[in-house]
């Protein structure tokens, strides 16, 4: 489809039809693997097959956490509080300790004193890089201290996905509670008057396996094969209480989304896949996690891409410069959101979180929470949650995860904007003849890192070699940018994108993993191209030093991995453009 083509089927949105799902969405609390969770499903589930679409319904066994009741008791007063998910629960005594606060719980903060046996005071939201810190030093309790009016649902595993046996010792070993901001005052008051006083942390939360479920729905072109390549357009379905924004609005974009794809499906050159997992919010993203194991080889061979979603149509959030997107789906992504709302994307990549459980095999991302609240009027929740660098929006509202996230705070000129970016993107992916996923700009976001590594280093490690062959990506992908798709024939097409998914198999497990394509990360914070952080460790040693000489090894191995990697996706670009007979500038 041309642009123009792309921005009239985004038009083609129908507020009235949003505001029903959302509408709808608000009859269910849809934690995990409960009930209700799968009579909403079922709600999805009707309207795709209405569409034409092949839909299945998977349960699968997930070890998911969901809280109950908690409260802290300090001198003779009950403040009420909210339990984390994967926190131990307290048992019917509650746990008993003395109070340490830490401040924001840093790395410096836990290890500036002694707190073995003891509850720890964190400034900030329950996070998993926190509680793993807290049960590290021996900690037995968390209480975090919410910023916001409202204490934030989060889940605080470090495991990617159900814990396997080699990662169950990984879970959390602490008590975690959050008060909201009134009862953390009065917690902090109480300790200024007394520092040493002990307080009793009573914590609920039912932990285990249950069956959780996922639909999927496929949109296959017409004549199509058994292994035709399929785009991914995935949202997590499960929510914190009634989560009509988080993450209804994003089933609601996706469903309608699905109605005007299917409209269409005499255009698909590729077909279309939609996802609609459990196991996000209590879980720990265990539903993609599941299917990624499961589904492992049919993925590396067939999906293109992966566009998630989560969070939209909610009043408010206007600023679309943050969106999220890999490297090399930057391009697409700033187009797509220029043309339909005009805003210029800054190009963020994404974050280690969502539902982000297939780097691993190789298939590049776009998208997560789209819109925000604009910076300078959010609400204290929204700035500290969702802050950062060169941000100018400020997370998605103080709804965020609590049980005020409800039909009230939908918008529905938002929730049509939003779901045009979603189906322009989506649709972009489905039927350009060339796929629109540019490894020139990923090429340039390694080369501007190496040129970062490279004044850290000066002479003390060798980084042109690598360069080289980033450079050598560069010249290929620009080469392959350049063919004018239309006047390709199927065959020529097919052969430029089965180039750049190898490509991509080779290069997106380097720039989002530590390189492992079978195994899932930590659920904790990564830098661009993790092997690539031995650099950053050697920079801050002494030239000359033990430390440096120990460091140089790590550095060259995950420089080779790197550019093992490198050459792998440029052996396939060239072998492309020298079937095609066309000659890149290198």
């Amino acid at each position: 489809m041309t642009d123009d083509q792309l921005h009239a089927l985004a038009a083609r949105v129908e507020g009235p039809r949003l505001m029903q799902h959302l509408a709808a969405f608000a009859r269910w609390a849809k934690h995990a693997g409960t009930p209700s969770e799968l009579e909403s499903l079922g709600y999805i589930r009707a309207e795709l097959d209405s569409y034409g679409y092949a839909t299945e319904l998977i349960l699968h066994d997930a070890y998911i956490s969901l809280p109950g009741k908690a409260s802290l008791r300090i001198d003779g007063e009950t403040l009420p509080a909210i339990t984390q998910s994967f926190s131990r629960a307290s048992g019917a005594e509650g746990l008993t300790g003395l109070v340490i606060p830490i401040g924001a719980g840093s790395i410096a903060d836990f290890a500036a004193r002694d707190l073995r046996g003891k509850i720890v005071l964190v400034e900030g939201i329950a996070t998993p890089a926190v509680t793993q810190r807290a049960s590290r030093a021996g900690a037995i309790g968390q209480i975090h201290l919410s910023p916001s009016l409202h204490a934030h649902e989060m889940c605080i595993s470090p495991v990617w996905g159900s814990p396997t046996d080699e990662t169950l010792r990984e879970l959390p070993a602490t008590v975690v509670i959050t008060l909201a901001k009134a009862e953390g005052e009065r917690l902090k008051q109480a300790l200024a008057r007394q520092p040493d006083i002990v307080v009793t942390l009573q914590a609920e939360v039912d932990t285990g396996w249950r069956p959780t479920p996922i639909l999927v729905a496929s949109l296959d072109r017409d004549e199509a094969g058994p292994d035709d390549p399929f785009v991914m357009f995935s949202g997590h379905h499960d929510t914190w209480y009634y989560g009509v924004m988080d993450n209804g609005g994003a089933n609601a974009t996706m469903i309608e989304a699905a109605r005007l794809c299917a409209q269409e499906r005499h255009r698909l050159r590729r077909g279309l896949r939609i996802f609609f997992w459990s196991g996000h919010s209590q879980g720990r993203y265990s539903s993609s996690t599941w299917y990624a194991d499961t589904h492992w080889d049919e993925l590396a061979r067939r999906a293109v891409a992966h566009v998630n979603i989560d969070s939209t149509c909610a009043r408010g959030n206007t600023v679309l410069t943050d969106v999220q997107a890999a490297a090399e789906l930057v391009p697409l992504g700033r187009k797509v959101i220029r043309a339909e709302d005009g805003q210029e994307l800054f190009g963020h990549r994404i974050t280690r979180a969502g539902d982000q459980s297939f780097w691993g095999i190789g298939i590049p991302a776009m998208f997560s929470n789209l819109g925000e609240q604009p910076a300078d009027g959010a609400a204290p929740a929204a700035s500290f949650l969702f802050g950062g660098p060169n941000k100018q929006g400020a997370g998605t509202g103080w709804w965020w995860h609590t049980p005020e996230d409800t039909l009230d705070k939908m918008d529905e000129t938002i929730a049509v904007r939003d779901t045009r970016v979603y189906l322009h993107a989506v649709a972009a992916l489905l039927t350009a003849k060339l796929l629109p996923i540019d490894y020139a700009a990923h090429a340039d976001h390694l080369l501007a890192l190496l040129d970062r590594h490279g004044v850290a280093l000066g002479q003390r490690f060798d980084l042109a070699p690598l360069r080289a062959q980033a450079t050598r990506l560069r010249a290929l992908a620009t080469a392959l940018a350049g063919l004018d798709g239309e006047r390709l024939g199927d065959a020529a097409a097919g052969r430029v994108n089965a180039a750049i998914m190898a490509a991509s198999r080779a290069l997106v497990p380097m720039d989002y993993t530590n390189g492992d394509r079978f195994d899932h990360d930590p659920a904790l914070a990564q830098p661009a191209y993790p092997s690539l952080a031995a650099l950053d460790r050697l920079a801050a040693t002494t030239a000359g030093s033990d430390a440096e000489r120990f460091t140089l090894g790590a550095a060259r191995r995950g420089v080779n991995r790197v550019m093992h990697a490198l050459q792998s996706a440029n052996a396939a670009l060239a072998a492309c453009l020298a079937e095609l007979g066309v000659k890149a500038e290198i």
